[in-house]
């Protein structure tokens, strides 16, 4: 498949449909421009998590660390009395 796309005065440029279809790629996406031996190629780049993309969308404030949300976990039990909170493990946080 071939197709063409201008360059803006930015070094702006749109894909086009087909291109977009065939890498699978969606708004928001990265493209990565590689140069070796036959020219420059384009893939998509790929998150290694299909989470990867929501890293830090969470709530904002959250602790990172075990020992740091264990801290906030026992900070908003106060708010709570009575509530208990679980690990993954099923296991209380204390």
């Amino acid at each position: 498949m071939r197709k063409a796309a201008r360059i803006t005065s930015k070094g702006q440029i749109t894909v086009p449909h087909e291109i977009r279809q065939a890498l699978g790629v969606q708004p928001g996406d990265k493209l990565l421009f590689e140069e070796d031996r036959s020219g420059i190629r384009v893939r998509p780049v790929r998150a290694k998590s299909p989470f990867e993309k929501y890293r830090g969308s969470g709530t904002p404030g959250v602790p990172r660390g075990k020992k740091a949300v264990v801290r906030w976990v026992r900070e908003l039990r106060g708010r709570w009395p009575g509530s208990t909170v679980f690990t993954g493990e099923g296991q209380p946080i204390r």
